[in-house]
């Protein structure tokens, strides 16, 4: 029998979601490993209902109002259970930062089947994340449990650079690409003297999208012949984000150089890249403690095969010759730089692309298979 896996996700999906299309990416990297893999999630379904789903098998559905509510995060008997009668190979589990003493009794049961478990971290740390009171005391049962969750995985799955996390080994690997899901971009004859700047996320304060205006901001006093002009793909997360950009919007007058597009995706969100020049990635993980990471946003960014900034350490990206870096604090982000590079550039899309061959989805899940001996 080849390798069985259990891929389990504690939240819904959305087909245009980024964290939802890289759980699919994931999905088929082990797919493509040769794996036979099950995609276990929690669903609120259309009749309101709250239930566990294998694929489109139902597992268990709690009902609904609170109770209902209450018993995901207490009630993972079904869970067990399944996990019992497949016998799989691994539970490869994505946190949800929500660990506690039902979750780790699961685990523990898990692994009495036979199956080996992983926990993948997608972000570490993150107690930084959680701003507003009430995040923090809904968060507080992770704080306590997590270390002992850990004890009773088999490893940890990292994108950071780290060796332990909560006292459990590491299995460090990068975020991964699916690239039939996207295409290479085809650039749009561009007008002279002008640059289209791009960035794409679910905006929250840590993506520092606001310090790309307040360098535009700086960038227009000195009157310039070239224009640049800042696009924004996804929705503002909340209030503190919306006043960062707002603030910056009105503070530099850069009204009539910044547009927000809202969330796009499909034939939109490629025509958005074909018209841009340069891709912006995170610009204040800082804001968040974080200095190593390996973010999705700059692999896709990448596998289209346009040049972008960031200001993290991702040591996939460091010193390529079609990323450039950005100080890690709260100056404005230097645009000048930008028209310059974009003006001397003579790479193309698809070198972008040819350089990240190796991040393939299938190649970064093989080396969670490999690093647990399961082929």
């Amino acid at each position: 029998m080849g390798l069985k896996i259990l891929f389990l996700v504690f939240h819904g999906f959305s087909a245009h979601n980024g964290i939802s299309k890289k759980i699919f990416g994931q999905v088929k990297g082990f797919q493509d490993c040769g794996a036979d893999v099950r995609l276990c999630h929690y669903e609120v379904l259309d009749n309101n209902h709250r239930a566990w789903l294998v694929d489109d098998q139902l597992i268990v559905d709690f009902g609904q109002g609170s109770w209902a509510k209450l018993r995901k995060r207490f009630d993972f008997s079904a869970l067990v259970q399944y996990v019992q009668q497949e016998r799989f190979d691994l539970v490869y589990m994505r946190s949800y930062h929500n660990a506690s003493p039902f979750l780790n009794d699961a685990v523990q049961q898990f692994r009495q089947s036979g199956a080996q478990v992983v926990m993948e971290i997608p972000t570490y740390p993150y107690d930084q994340e959680y701003i507003r009171l009430l995040d923090k005391i809904v968060q507080w049962p992770d704080r306590i449990f997590r270390r002992s969750l850990a004890e009773r995985l088999d490893a940890v799955i990292t994108f950071a650079q780290d060796e332990q996390i909560f006292g459990q080994k590491t299995i460090r690997i990068s975020n991964g690409v699916d690239f039939d899901s996207l295409p290479v971009r085809v650039p749009t004859a561009r007008v002279a003297h002008e640059i289209h700047l791009l960035g794409v996320a679910e905006i929250h304060y840590w993506h520092g999208f606001d310090r790309v205006i307040k360098g535009l901001g700086d960038y227009y006093k000195k009157h310039p012949q070239t224009k640049v002009f800042f696009h924004m793909v996804g929705n503002l997360s909340g209030k503190v984000e919306q006043d960062a950009i707002f603030d910056a919007i009105s503070a530099g007058d850069v009204k009539d150089y910044v547009f927000m597009h809202g969330a796009l995706w499909g034939e939109k969100l490629d025509n958005m890249f074909d018209l841009a020049d340069f891709a912006i990635g995170s610009l204040a993980r800082h804001r968040s403690g974080i200095t190593y990471i390996r973010t999705l946003k700059t692999r896709e960014y990448a596998a289209r095969g346009i040049p972008f900034i960031y200001s993290e350490i991702d040591t996939d990206f460091e010193g390529k010759p079609y990323v450039l870096k950005a100080t890690p604090d709260e100056t404005p982000l230097d645009i000048a730089q930008i028209v310059d590079y974009c003006s001397t550039s003579t790479l193309s899309p698809q070198d972008i692309r040819r350089d990240i061959y190796d991040l393939s989805w299938s190649n970064q899940m093989k080396k969670v298979i490999d690093s647990l001996k399961l082929n």
